[in-house]
């Protein structure tokens, strides 16, 4: 076996990633919002959720099935190098057949031509997706280029949107400054892939071993994409721009507290399908463990959190104009932890260990319920109707997942100790709360942002200190590791 990146310093780069990701909406956001109003922020969350659709169809399950496939074969450069071609020939082809369904509907279907122009700045993603080939970079570990190209790219996105988006008309470069800080960076991928394979001969490669498998990923592809996109797409069908540019801000709050709960998760995969090939079941089983208190232990405090201050954390990132974003973002918030949980038990284990069509089934599940509650609920509430479908959904995902993983492996000795959690969680919850009317609103974005510091801080400060009475031992291995890393 090869010398492979620490997982901690996997950890680390992909943390540090996901902080990038969070600190660039988190600064464009509320600029953004601000100048482009409900309507053009709606029309910009349609076009990306439609576009991401039609990217799932272009990759055909292949960003996940990949990471599996180059991490098993890691060690032999020729196997690599062979797996990458094949994979890659097939996307170019299902990218081409994406494109052409895309630019038709974009002239025959209503709802695509009022939003033409900005579908197809967005569908760039497609192209550069294609060319970047993320997955070999994942399945070989290599998170610490993986960030210092991502992180330069958002910092070139932030400047340009200050300098191109000026006023409310200006949605074709916010929709493009979203794809060059997000996207763009694929670009040297293609050029960066030499130093890991070699060519090889078109008479070697052989594309029918991986159509099965692929199509299994395609379509957990296609049942994930349904649940998590549906609300957004019926909602363009159903309502108004303006209610998904309150549905965008509730979600986008949303994505960001995933990201950073699902930070550790997204480092494991390739580790876990090499210790299953390699058959160490007793370091699958650590890692595992590990990943589910470490989302426990961030997740349950920032749901709480953000369903209290929901108001302070819309107003502020989004503006006034955005109130009616409070409602759902307080409804879906419970999906960070739900989320976190199911990207461990279903793309950390259930995959690695084989199980592709027990997360198929799970993922059919939540979007079944998702288009039914969808349809029920959204012409009635609007947004928040889309929020109470997406919870269910989730819901649905994790009950499922945890039926076939039980069955798998031993369930007791990978879940983590929740009561302590919640009980710290209760406990900041209280504080925080008496913070909230000892500093009532005033509607300012001065104040919001105090009031969330000072109220974050007291809710951080009561929850660890539960967690230090108790001992707790990822709390103690977090900041031992923070100490260790600045020495």
């Amino acid at each position: 076996m090869k010398k492979q990146a620490s997982l901690k310093l996997n950890f680390i780069m992909n943390t540090f990633l996901t902080l990038s990701s969070f600190l660039f909406p988190l600064i464009t956001y509320p600029y953004a919002s601000r100048i482009l109003m409900p309507e053009g922020i709606g029309k910009v969350s349609f076009a990306t959720t439609v576009v991401t659709i039609f990217s799932m169809f272009a990759e055909l399950g292949i960003p996940t099935y990949g990471i599996r496939e180059c991490a098993r074969v890691r060690d032999d450069k020729h196997r690599l190098s062979c797996v990458v071609h094949e994979l890659f020939l097939i996307n170019i082809i299902t990218s081409i057949f994406a494109y052409a369904v895309l630019f038709v509907m974009c002239f025959t279907v209503e709802e695509f031509e009022t939003r033409r122009a900005v579908i197809f700045v967005m569908s760039s993603i497609i192209f550069l997706n294609m060319i970047g080939m993320e997955w070999m970079y994942k399945g070989l570990e290599q998170y610490t280029y993986i960030t210092v190209r991502s992180v330069i790219f958002k910092f070139v996105g932030l400047a340009m949107v200050f300098v191109l988006v000026r006023n409310s008309g200006d949605i074709l470069q916010y929709a493009a400054v979203t794809v060059i800080a997000g996207y763009a960076s694929q670009v040297l991928n293609f050029f960066y892939i030499r130093r890991f394979i070699s060519k090889v001969c078109i008479k070697e490669l052989s594309f029918k071993k991986h159509l099965r498998p692929i199509f299994v990923f395609f379509a957990m592809s296609c049942a994930t994409t349904i649940y998590t996109n549906l609300d957004t797409i019926m909602l363009g069908f159903m309502t108004s721009d303006t209610d998904m540019g309150y549905y965008h801000s509730a979600v986008r709050i949303k994505t960001i507290l995933v990201g950073v709960v699902t930070s550790l998760g997204a480092v494991l995969l390739p580790r876990a399908s090499y210790y299953i090939e390699n058959k160490m079941y007793d370091e699958f089983v650590n890692i595992a463990g590990k990943a589910l208190r470490f989302v426990m232990f961030f997740a349950f405090p920032l749901m709480v959190y953000f369903i209290i201050y929901a108001s302070d954390g819309i107003y502020l990132l989004s503006g006034t104009d955005y109130t009616g974003a409070i409602l759902p973002m307080q409804v879906i918030m419970p999906t960070v932890l739900l989320i976190g949980v199911t990207n461990i038990l279903g793309i950390q284990m259930l995959i690695p260990l084989g199980q592709e069509r027990a997360v198929l089934y799970s993922e059919i599940a939540g979007a079944a319920v998702d288009l039914v509650l969808n349809a029920v609920f959204i012409p009635v509430f609007k947004s928040t109707g889309a929020a109470i479908g997406t919870l269910a959904a989730e819901f649905v995902v994790l009950l499922v997942q945890f039926y076939f993983i039980k069955r798998k492996v031993r369930i007791k000795h990978i879940l983590p100790q929740m009561p302590l959690y919640i009980i710290g969680t209760t406990v900041g919850a209280v504080l925080c709360i008496s913070v909230r009317y000892l500093l009532p609103s005033e509607n300012t974005e001065i104040f919001e942002f105090l009031r969330l510091l000072i109220s974050s801080l007291v809710f951080a400060v009561g929850y660890a200190a539960v967690l230090i009475i108790a001992k707790d031992e990822m709390l103690f291995e977090i900041v031992g590791g923070i100490i260790k890393r600045r020495k």
